[in-house]
């Protein structure tokens, strides 16, 4: 091929094939959407464990704060157990809990106690202070559908 043929063929783009080295603007482009997209899965897992590490976190305060009350209870009398909750004492049997001490309230607490001959029934349920507002009863009817966090049966036998 002559001098003037292969000017004209690098001109209009039939050179000698390209050598491989490097990226074309359209692969780097590529390359960087694929990467992103990639990037946007991870951001999304990562936020949903989050939210997930915290809704552990939770369930995890609300089993400790049910077992506290139910320990509280174990050490009464059966004539305390009759006449729980007792203000003399500071209980309640309908508590609001501020468990971190910054002022806001992180959990309801309700407990209750059936007698049954010889024992007792002791029900404890654990809710997140969202759930302040709402009727004590409204709870007690549907606790799964009001978000409880923690739900503790045992018998103490006097």
């Amino acid at each position: 091929m002559s001098a003037a043929g292969r000017l004209r063929a690098r001109s209009v783009g039939l050179a000698r094939p390209r050598s491989g080295r490097g990226f074309t603007l359209i692969e780097a482009l590529i390359g960087i959407a694929v990467m992103g997209i990639a990037m946007l899965g991870l951001a999304q897992a990562f936020l949903i464990g989050t939210a997930n590490n915290r809704r552990a976190g939770d369930i995890g305060h609300a089993v400790l704060l049910a077992q506290q009350r139910v320990d509280s209870l174990r050490v009464l009398t059966a004539e305390e157990l009759n006449a729980f909750p007792d203000a003399a004492r500071g209980e309640s049997s309908d508590e609001i809990l501020d468990i971190n001490g910054d002022g806001s309230s992180d959990f309801r607490r309700l407990t209750q106690i059936q007698l049954s001959g010889l024992s007792y029934g002791i029900k404890v349920l654990v809710f997140p202070a969202t759930r302040a507002g709402i009727a004590a009863a409204t709870l007690l009817a549907d606790p799964w559908a009001n978000g409880v966090r923690a739900v503790l049966n045992t018998v103490i036998g006097r």
